[in-house]
């Protein structure tokens, strides 16, 4: 297996090259040359196993086949859940896959905790070291801190926006003590973390100082272990499926296209956004125009310009690296961009649907659902669950329908009490999360110095 850029002005990689590089020289997302068949599932097999089988398509002899199911055993044994990520009915035709039963309840964990775990591998068999630097709207950095902070040859940077995440997910990456761990607050948005960090990629000398890498979703290998639940929730539920994916930076559901274009039994892929709906304006009407970020019960999804959709847009250009790259370069200059009607006929129509919920519906869908069920939903599964609900009411969704359920309710506490009364409680694991010592730097929205940041805390 080979990757190549979607900027088009990269060398092909295998994999391990593609782990370790993140983004690509030329600013660009890897994505496999071609895309492989799923694989049929053996009778009786786990969750690891599966996913070892699916995720060794991508490997494709860059490690052994035995490390692989290694790493992916080690991985899914943190996951507090024999299932590792169970289904769980929520009415007769829709069903919520809970994601977040790993170390720091969310999504992220399905990916980070095997994706730390090849880093670590990796390295320790070329000698090498790397400073991964991430942005995180709010999980992601939690999830990468989680999946790094015990590697020996690894150094982690995370950013993430002051003020704008939960104090719940501020505390998860703040009160990790590793000594390859350093958080940093930006004085900015999601979408200025991840600036900076893109930026920092394009800082050919800085790179190449600090030996650059990248977890959060700009790296393939995180989006790679993300098809896995989306074939599982097919294998299960014996496929046709529909899913919804609550949305921001596209990476989740781009991973479900993935797993459909592998041959998994999925019909739509409906994009679910709360108030910075950029992308379900994208889907619904063709209008991605970006408009200030507006703070919401659901943080992680409070981002307008989603890294991941440059790689369904190099899909539906044809894999053409140079007319992606341009239209990139449009939308940043212009805050604008639109696709062809061949495009949209070809791509979009018949497999991406979206909806939209303000913070006001996001509370109603989290207390009708409790009080029908007695489930309590985070509030980025509740944005889920009632762009679900909306469409059904539209007669769009008729069969079986399966929503991310992305967050355990119990990291954004405030907005599962608000709606229901109820407050949820921190597993035992983090049951102490507010009794810890909080360790992080306070920075300018400003490269230089954020790179001489980075640069110190590695040279220590």
């Amino acid at each position: 297996m080979r990757y190549v850029s979607t900027r088009g002005a990269a060398p092909e990689l295998g994999f391990t090259d593609v782990l370790l590089a993140g983004l690509a020289p030329d600013g660009g997302l890897y994505v496999p040359a071609e895309w492989p068949t799923l694989p049929a599932r053996r009778p009786g097999m786990t969750y690891a196993e599966r996913a070892a089988q699916i995720i060794d398509l991508f490997v494709d002899g860059d490690l052994p086949s035995s490390t692989v199911l290694r790493l992916c055993e080690e991985a899914y044994s943190t996951f507090a859940h024999p299932a590792v990520v169970p289904l769980v009915q929520l009415d007769q035709r829709h069903f919520v896959h809970e994601l977040f039963h790993g170390p720091t309840l969310a999504f992220k964990d399905v990916a980070l905790q095997l994706v730390g775990r090849l880093f670590d591998e990796v390295l320790r068999a070329r000698g090498q070291r790397v400073t991964i630097v991430g942005a995180t709207s709010g999980d992601t950095g939690s999830a990468a801190i989680d999946g790094v902070k015990g590697c020996e040859n690894v150094d982690i940077v995370i950013l993430y926006p002051d003020g704008r995440t939960s104090d719940v997910q501020r505390r998860q990456m703040t009160t990790v003590d590793s000594p390859n761990v350093r958080v940093v607050a930006v004085d900015g948005t999601f979408d200025d973390c991840q600036d900076l960090v893109k930026a920092m990629f394009a800082d050919t000398a800085f790179r190449d100082s600090v030996g650059l890498s990248a977890v959060n979703s700009i790296n393939w290998a995180r989006v790679m272990a993300q098809v896995v639940y989306y074939a599982v929730a097919a294998d299960v539920l014996r496929g046709p499926i529909d899913v919804c994916v609550p949305s921001g930076n596209f990476g989740n559901v781009f991973a479900g296209w993935i797993a459909r274009r592998m041959g998994a039994d999925i019909g739509q892929l409906v994009v679910a956004s709360n108030a910075n709906d950029i992308l379900t304006r994208f889907f619904r009407s063709n209008d991605m125009s970006a408009r200030g970020v507006v703070p919401s019960l659901s943080p992680s999804m409070d981002i307008q310009v989603s890294s991941n959709f440059e790689r369904l847009l190099f899909e539906m250009n044809g894999r053409d690296g140079g007319a992606t790259a341009e239209q990139l370069q449009r939308f940043r200059s212009a805050g604008s961009l639109a696709i062809e009607p061949d495009q949209r006929e070809r791509f979009i129509d018949g497999t991406f649907l979206a909806g939209r919920l303000d913070d006001t519906e996001t509370l109603d869908v989290i207390r009708s659902v409790h009080a029908e069920s007695g489930m309590l939903l985070d509030p980025h599964t509740a944005v889920g669950v009632g762009v679900v609900r909306q469409l059904e009411r539209e007669g769009v969704l008729r069969g079986t329908t399966v929503t991310m359920g992305t967050a355990h309710p119990a990291k954004f506490p405030d907005a599962v009490e608000r709606a229901t009364g109820i407050r949820p409680g921190l597993p035992p694991h983090l049951a102490d999360l507010f009794d810890r010592t909080e360790r992080l730097t306070r920075l300018p929205n400003d490269l230089a110095t954020v790179e001489r940041f980075v640069l110190d805390a590695v040279q220590r």
